[in-house]
């Protein structure tokens, strides 16, 4: 039987990790999928890949390492997702991996000009938004929980913009109808998120945010669920 493959580009914080697991802990825990159904890869320590023919198909995590960097393990995960261009396996990028995935196919990733985006935020779906058969599962107005201080500054000749906001313009899109790329994070619920603005409070009091709007900004809500969800039906 064919696998979903979870490509871990990255490990979260030491205290969040003893409290929620990690990244790949995350998605498997969001929507209770079954571990035997996994292969996780840790290509950020060197994992090498499986061979296409085993999988059904790919979650690509979020990490703390910027994909401008171009670690070796980084470009060559970039093949790895051209690769899967030509197989239909469907893909889902999140954050880190969304950012990978419009890298791989020619667009461009930087630092956002303001900043770092944290905590839950509203995000509108486009007009391709609300007819893709993955986002589309969502209101045309929906919540998300973020941080990312890179971003996708220009998609891929290829892809279709389906979600943004006001701070962040390319918050998912699709290539080849069968490769998404979210910035937001599906996977992460009201008290991981919480976790992610204590565990760097300092550094964002520094950065010029206020502590308590961030905390405020909290919301629980299923929309991450539904996302993951819909992913695996596809699947």
């Amino acid at each position: 039987m064919k696998k979903i493959l979870i490509i871990k580009t990255g490990t979260t914080f030491p205290s969040i990790n003893e409290s929620y697991g990690d990244f790949e802990d995350f998605v498997i825990n969001q929507i209770d999928l079954p571990k035997k159904d996994v292969i996780v890869c840790s290509v950020y320590k060197g994992d090498i890949l499986p061979d296409l023919k085993e999988i059904s198909g790919v979650i690509i995590t979020g990490s703390h390492s910027m994909v401008t960097d171009c670690a070796e393990w980084s470009v060559a995960t970039e093949k790895y997702i051209r690769d899967i261009a030509n197989r239909s396996i469907p893909v889902l990028g999140i954050c880190y991996g969304h950012q990978l995935i419009c890298q791989a196919f020619g667009g461009i990733v930087g630092y956002h000009p303001e900043g770092k985006e944290i905590g839950t935020v509203n995000i509108e779906l486009t007009e391709e938004g609300k007819k893709d058969e993955l986002l589309g599962i969502l209101p045309d107005s929906f919540l998300g929980h973020v941080v990312h201080s890179q971003t996708v500054v220009k998609l891929p000749a290829d892809a279709k913009l389906l979600a943004r906001n006001d701070f962040e313009k390319h918050h998912a899109f699709v290539i080849y109808g069968s490769i998404w790329g979210v910035q937001f994070h599906p996977e992460f619920n009201f008290e991981i998120t919480k976790a992610y603005i204590s565990e760097q409070k300092e550094n964002l009091i520094k950065e010029g945010n206020d502590i308590d709007e961030l905390y405020n900004s909290l919301k629980e809500h299923e929309y991450g669920k539904m996302l993951l969800k819909r992913f695996i039906d596809l699947i």
